[in-house]
């Protein structure tokens, strides 16, 4: 069976499915959720429409407490899992999109939406390879189960609550990262780092510091409030802003500067493709504030993260073979002068990290310098031996399609869902030297690389389910 000639006479097809997914905004809604819809309407929404697409097709389909839901077709005892999830993260400032974040506007060969490569665009196209599978009526002896979550970006707790009555597959891919195949999956850490010293708020120069939503993002906007600043501010920030090739501004409110930065966004697995507008606003105060509790702040900030996305000064730095550099992103930056303050720091630790006695020594570090660290969650490393036939399979698959004999197995320190699994990997779709826009302004997904992951999926199927 030709399978890219397959995807590829249904190229169209695929195209408007995802243009009707990526219309949905399934960005997190706090202001809808509820105890019936948990992640609120937009990722529910999403949820609905592609398990609506399997029923049309006559397949089971299964929405699990609108957590999560899963469409499947085939019979066996084994049951293979391709895991995908709707959900995707805020768009940022519009104003640095090209082309509206949720109109699915193809040009230039690229569709660009959020969530259109992170997840909407390889979930389409895992669905499109279970459609070509039917459709060619290939028998299979394993069930395959598209498994649909709806809170990957937030915390995986659509499938922790999915897995609780569901069944886990046996093997199975999530096609959220990177061709050939990742079977190393560096750990994430949610640390914070909590500064609850209080100032007087007619004395300290720093009244209120903010930035970034999400920890799994590098910030690109921080903003903060300071009196009493020196005769020199405002000529100091714009040489900072031109030192740095930095975008800010200075307004002058009751005689208090409103300062912002703008930085760029990018994911939190790879902090050094973003430029972090929190980190660079504390680096350009630290050189303007004086004031005790003010100074103490931004001196930690700009200390342990300025042009330091590894985190030598708290001795959290590590790197293995398997996995690469462990790597630190503050994600979410808050301070008030009457409330203290604290940062959300995504860690993405190497597989062979040693956890505990790096934490300890780390806590031990910041208590000197008037702050504290917990951990607000942590999931572990996960990895498959590149020697298990399962992963050979995969390889050799992507290998048949793509002709790339020579890029080794990968390991990511983003997180995807084949680290719930027993035996899983993250199979695409992202081809070498493919940008990585996830995350950013202008995400976008390559059309004729949606149609080849589908065929690659589509041979993947067949290889891991069919009848022998």
């Amino acid at each position: 069976m030709n399978w890219l000639q397959a995807a590829k006479e249904r190229q169209d097809e695929l195209v408007q499915e995802l243009q009707e997914l990526v219309k949905i905004n399934s960005i997190l809604d706090e202001d809808t959720k509820t105890t019936e819809i948990p992640f609120g309407n937009g990722p529910l929404q999403a949820l609905e429409w592609l398990l609506a697409k399997g029923q049309k097709e006559g397949l089971l389909t299964k929405n699990v407490d609108n957590y999560a839901g899963h469409i499947e077709m085939g019979e066996g005892e084994e049951l293979l899992g391709i895991l995908c999830h709707v959900d995707v993260v805020p768009i940022g400032d519009e104003a640095d999109w090209t082309y509206p974040p949720f109109s699915g506007t193809v040009a230039d060969g690229k569709l660009y939406a959020r969530g259109a490569i992170d997840d909407k665009g390889p979930t389409v196209a895992a669905w499109m390879a279970m459609k070509l599978v039917k459709d060619a009526g290939i028998q299979l002896d394993k069930r395959v189960r598209m498994i649909v979550g709806t809170d990957e970006e937030t915390g995986f707790r659509c499938v922790d609550h999915y897995f609780k009555q569901e069944e886990m597959p046996s093997i199975g891919f999530a096609p959220d990262a990177d061709f050939p195949l990742i079977n190393a999956e560096k750990g994430i850490a949610e640390l914070v780092f909590s500064h609850n010293k209080v100032g007087d708020a007619t004395k300290e120069q720093l009244l209120l510091f903010n930035a970034g939503k999400r920890p799994n993002m590098v910030p690109d906007l921080a903003e903060a409030k300071v009196q009493h600043a020196s005769a020199q501010f405002e000529q100091n920030f714009q040489t900072f802003l031109s030192k740095n090739q930095l975008d800010g501004s200075l307004l002058m409110e009751d005689s208090r500067y409103i300062i912002t930065i703008k930085g760029k966004a990018a994911h939190a697995m790879e902090p050094e493709k973003g430029v972090n507008a929190a980190v660079y606003l504390a680096a350009f105060l630290q050189q303007e504030l004086t004031t005790e509790t003010s100074k103490q702040f931004v001196d930690f900030i700009a200390d342990v993260f300025y042009q330091d996305h590894y985190g030598h000064q708290l001795e959290l730095q590590f790197e293995d073979a398997m996995s690469g550099h462990t790597t630190l992103n503050p994600g979410i930056v808050s301070y008030d002068v009457s409330k203290g303050g604290s940062l959300v720091i995504s860690m993405r630790y190497s597989v062979s990290y040693p956890f505990d006695e790096k934490i300890t020594e780390a806590q031990r570090l910041v208590v000197k310098r008037g702050f504290s660290l917990d951990i607000q969650d942590d999931s572990k490393p996960h990895y498959v031996s590149e020697e298990d036939p399962f992963i050979q399979t995969l390889a050799a698959i992507y290998r048949r399609h793509s002709g790339d004999t020579e890029t080794p197995l990968l390991s990511t320190g983003g997180g995807t869902y084949a680290r719930v699994l027993k035996k899983g990997v993250a199979f695409g779709m992202l081809f070498p030297g493919e940008q990585d826009v996830a995350h950013r302004a202008d995400e976008f997904v390559v059309v004729e690389n949606l149609v080849k992951a589908a065929a690659i999926y589509a041979e993947a199927i067949v290889e891991l389910a069919g009848r022998k």
